[in-house]
């Protein structure tokens, strides 16, 4: 008896599609709540290997929903990245990981996603999105939308010359511009979406067949509802119509506003660990430094600045207050 002999005896997958998963690698944009169910499900399944990114580290609040994290890793701020590299070793020994503590923009998909037989959408914003839609369609590698929040899921695949792309379905998806952080999350919604988003990735790895639907729902409500939209094609769209330009990959942004965090983020800064050391210690700024990571307070505002180069403005309202803040630090 293997240790895949369940899924093997699973009329749907069998000893090929078994055979296909365990050759594959799948990408995961997230590791939050649906980025930690899904890479976890993911290493269970048998896949070969698991890249993964994620910009942010681990808080109290995240331990309701956001599995392999631990309370050790709230206290230690650890780095999603890092603590669910942990964890997923622990599972598996032989699974093969790459792992990026960083903001996902074009040129790190470009640099570490082609490997990818799948991508998995587990992030909390549209920009975000939009940039994979373009991505996935230009290097013809399928990705599943996913998304929950207060007691709704939506999952969604989108497969490069078989179904139109996200820019297309956007008019008939659920609104989902509340955020976890203003109306909360329940652990069920996160549940059913990873559940759809992981069961169209097996059908993807595996070689089954499939139609592909827009599913979704409120578990609390038990609604659940799933369309096809193979029709929905726009010849005009930019990332799958007649005149291909996948405008999102060329978008460069230098900052922006974290989801329902009061967070900025500032993407490239003009200076390294040591200046950004000397400068804080003139100031007279005490600091707290780690592996990844140096933390501080200016302004009353909590800053930490990724070794790499983005700075997160904690407690702040718009991107201007940030940038007020980051002028009067930096000059």
């Amino acid at each position: 008896m293997t240790r895949y002999d369940r899924q093997i005896k699973f009329y749907g997958i069998g000893e090929s599609g078994q055979s296909f998963i365990e050759n594959a690698t799948v990408g995961i944009v997230g590791c939050g709540a649906l980025g930690t169910h899904l890479a976890e499900s993911i290493a269970r399944s048998g896949v070969k290997k698991i890249v993964i990114v994620d910009r942010d580290y681990v808080e109290v609040s995240n331990l309701q929903r956001q599995s392999l994290f631990k309370e050790s890793d709230a206290e230690l701020s650890t780095p999603k990245v890092v603590a669910c590299e942990r964890e997923l070793k622990s599972i598996r020994s032989d699974l093969e990981l790459e792992t990026y503590i960083a903001h996902c923009d074009a040129s790190l998909l470009e640099a570490a996603f082609l490997q990818c037989d799948c991508i998995l959408d587990a992030t909390d914003n549209f920009e975000t999105r939009l940039v994979i839609n373009d991505f996935s369609y230009k290097y013809n590698i399928p990705w599943i939308y996913g998304a929950c929040v207060e007691s709704t899921y939506v999952a969604c695949p989108f497969i490069p010359g078989v179904t139109p792309c996200f820019n297309c379905v956007m008019g008939i998806l659920p609104v989902m511009n509340r955020t976890c952080d203003t109306v909360g999350i329940i652990e069920p919604a996160v549940n059913l979406a990873t559940s759809y988003q992981m069961m169209y990735c097996m059908k993807i790895l595996s070689k089954t067949p499939f139609d592909a639907k827009l599913i979704f729902g409120d578990v609390w409500q038990m609604d659940h509802t799933a369309l096809k939209f193979s029709k929905m094609f726009n010849e005009k769209c930019t990332t799958c119509g007649d005149d291909k330009t996948f405008p999102n990959l060329l978008f460069k942004q230098t900052e922006t506003m974290l989801c329902g965090r009061d967070t900025v983020q500032f993407m490239t800064l003009n200076f390294n660990e040591e200046e950004l050391i000397r400068h804080l210690e003139e100031q007279h700024i005490m600091y707290n430094i780690n592996p990844y990571f140096i933390r501080f307070k200016f302004m009353d505002r909590p800053m930490i600045w990724f070794k790499g180069g983005r700075l997160l403005i904690h407690e702040v309202k718009t991107v201007n207050e940030a940038k007020k803040i980051y002028h009067q630090l930096f000059g």
